[in-house]
């Protein structure tokens, strides 16, 4: 308790010191902690039935791997879990005995389609404080800055994946292909 307490109180004093600017990064900085506190992972259970789900219920490990941006380890421990659970079944690929076929059981199938629908609650959740218009400004001063700084930064490494806008927006390529596209 002890520490949250220090952190706040530091927290508290860098923000009042700083200019508009700083204030902004504290304030994204934490918004990015949160969001991080409140979404699944990359490798989560949910976020593998979700986006095998969304694949059409089947995928070789590979894409699927590729798909969620994990390391093959990671994914062939969440998959082995996921398969321990009844989930989903893993077989050899009949075209290519080099790749193995991850397909949803009707039980990963219903457990996606839960995962997406709490992932939904969530969002709207994590929005309920602001106005569809202010949802809206927010929206377009993010993709904004989002775009600016993908063009001023190109080398940070850091690559942009957005999922569906309203409003009929855009997605930015990822670094593999330049179409790619994450559902969240």
């Amino acid at each position: 308790m002890k520490n949250e307490s220090s952190k706040a109180a530091w927290r508290e004093t860098h923000y009042q010191l700083a200019d508009t600017n700083g204030k902004l990064i504290i304030n994204l900085r934490d918004v990015g902690h949160m969001m991080r506190r409140l979404y699944e992972g990359r490798g989560s259970q949910q976020r593998v039935l979700i986006v095998l789900n969304e694949m059409g219920g089947s995928a070789t490990q590979r894409v699927l791997t590729e798909r969620l941006q994990i390391q093959s380890g990671s994914a062939s421990e969440v998959i082995g879990k996921l398969e321990s659970a009844g989930y989903i079944v893993r077989t050899v690929s009949e075209a290519d005995r080099r790749n193995v076929e991850v397909v949803l059981t009707e039980k990963g199938r219903e457990a996606a389609e839960e995962a997406k629908h709490q992932r939904e609650l969530r969002h709207e959740e994590m929005f309920l404080c602001l106005s569809e218009t202010e949802k809206e400004e927010l929206l377009v001063l993010l993709e904004k800055l989002s775009s600016d700084w993908e063009k001023r930064f190109p080398s940070s490494g850091v690559h942009f994946e957005h999922g569906h806008h309203g409003r009929g927006g855009h997605h930015r390529p990822h670094k593999n292909d330049g179409h790619w596209r994450e559902t969240e």
